[in-house]
């Protein structure tokens, strides 16, 4: 049976007008000439019996039903250009999985480790990106996503499951120039040194200092920053004290770049899980979850 689908091409010049809000732009995008994307943007219409655009002051302007359309075309097209891409890359050969996953983990932990999957699956290539927050697997393209959070967090992640990789435990940290003598200070002078913020986790800081039974009117005042990188470096350069996960900071305390700040208060409060959607698991996935589960230590 002939599929109802509208070439490549169209909805090519569709997903550059909608993104651009613009004929001209979207043209010069595809590098086709301004009646070219008009007339495969009114063939689209005709198609599918919609209108997707209107008349804008400035440019043209998605209809209701266009906006919507607008946003599955290009999570289509996005995938289909990364499965290109993937094809490409393996020469036809091999499987991959391709992994969501917070970057300073990424980055400190996992990358450094794959080294050792590709000597014992040199056929297995694993493809990440960052995110930092949960997402419906439905729209995107992930086998998994390894994700820190709580139970009570995983719960409410709809249509998947989790697996146990690592328990987080999170100290304050800080340049030693920052301390008087280089030495740790107690919970309750720590709350008057400058604290570096994460905006993923808001209620860090308040949460230790509860922890400490410490008040801090300030817990949650200081700059912010989106991962525990930008806060390493932050730390690192004396702008203040970080509460960091210590397991993606090993190089910098062995090399004494960054010291603990305070007497005491490693807290745990979250761990690191694999999660993945609820369907049936491709051979590949499975080779790389039993390797991360070994890597991480657990049976």
């Amino acid at each position: 049976m002939r599929r109802k689908l509208p070439s490549t091409q169209t909805l090519a010049c569709f997903e550059a007008a909608a993104r651009h809000r613009s004929l001209t732009r979207a043209a010069q995008e595809l590098a086709l000439t301004q009646g070219a994307v008009s007339r495969q943007l009114g063939q689209l219409e005709e198609f599918l019996g919609v209108k997707l655009f209107k008349r804008a002051q400035h440019g043209i302007a998605l209809t209701p039903a266009g906006d919507d359309y607008a946003r599955k075309v290009q999570l289509r097209l996005d995938a289909i250009e990364r499965d290109a891409l993937d094809l490409m890359g393996r020469q036809g050969q091999g499987e991959s999985v391709t992994l969501a996953a917070v970057p300073t983990f990424a980055t400190r932990w996992l990358i450094p480790r794959l080294a050792r999957l590709a000597r014992e699956q040199p056929d297995l290539n694993v493809h990440i990106a960052a995110r930092t927050r949960p997402f419906l697997f439905a729209e995107n393209e992930f086998d998994g996503a390894i994700y820190a959070g709580t139970p009570q967090q995983l719960e409410q992640w709809a249509g998947t499951h989790a697996t146990l990789l690592l328990q987080e435990e999170v100290a304050p940290v800080c340049s030693p120039a920052l301390l008087k003598g280089g030495q740790p200070v107690t919970p309750r002078a720590l709350a008057n040194l400058p604290l570096l913020q994460q905006s993923t986790r808001p209620d860090a800081w308040r949460d230790w200092f509860t922890a400490q039974s410490v008040e801090a009117p300030k817990a949650m005042a200081g700059p912010r920053y989106e991962l525990f990188s930008m806060q390493v470096a932050a730390a690192s350069c004396g702008m203040g004290v970080a509460l960091v996960p210590t397991l993606l900071i090993q190089g910098e305390l062995a090399a004494k770049t960054l010291v603990p700040a305070c007497e005491s208060g490693a807290i745990a409060r979250r761990a690191y899980y694999l999660v993945q959607p609820e369907q049936p698991e491709r051979a590949a996935v499975t080779v790389f979850r039993k390797w991360l589960l070994k890597e991480a230590g657990r049976p």
